[in-house]
């Protein structure tokens, strides 16, 4: 079998790009920190992943214009909220919210690093900056963990297709499309 394939990266514009990686469903995380006069700030990435059992590190990609990563690297720190399955709200507000509203209305107690750890979360991961690495038009940032915890056995936001759900429900979704159980009963 012969199998065509394309090895010019400049042939692969960006909305192509986006639309296929957007079939690989990926957790919905809030980083969130302090800046040095303890006022929270947090961004939503879909790149939280671990990296390290020896020592224990984990790592999440940000646009390098982000301003909020500019705050977490001047703390030092982060943690990571997994957001629950019915937080969409709140993952909106961070993405896109103006950066002093992002918090208004949302509670959280502080990390023994001094970060947000949002209420109604599946689990955190807090964290000291490791290091932080430049890759293509994103910063690399890994985090050594300091502590961590699952919080309640709710199931996490997904972003998956353009589009949000809870893991159940996106899993439904994608289970029934792949069998074809949306075609029964037209």
């Amino acid at each position: 079998m012969t199998h065509s394939r394309t090895s010019d990266t400049d042939a692969i514009d960006g909305r192509r790009f986006r639309d296929v990686l957007g079939n690989f469903p990926t957790s919905v995380v809030a980083i969130t920190t302090t800046d040095a006069e303890e006022r929270p700030h947090g961004m939503v990435v879909g790149t939280f992943t671990s990296v390290s059992l020896d020592p224990p590190l984990v790592s999440f990609l940000a646009d390098r214009s982000s301003t909020t990563l500019r705050t977490i690297r001047a703390a030092g720190r982060f943690c990571a909220n997994a957001l629950a399955g019915n937080q969409e709200r709140l993952s909106r507000k961070l993405a896109t919210g103006p950066a002093g509203q992002r918090f208004e209305g949302t509670t959280w107690q502080a990390s023994s690093l001094g970060n947000p750890v949002l209420d109604g979360i599946v689990a955190w991961v807090d964290c000291a900056v490791e290091q932080v690495v430049e890759i293509g038009d994103h910063l690399l940032v890994v985090g050594r963990v300091h502590d961590l915890r699952v919080e309640s056995p709710k199931t996490p936001l997904l972003f998956f297709r353009g589009g949000y759900g809870d893991y159940m429900s996106s899993a439904g979704l994608l289970l029934d499309s792949l069998v074809g159980w949306h075609e029964i009963g037209r």
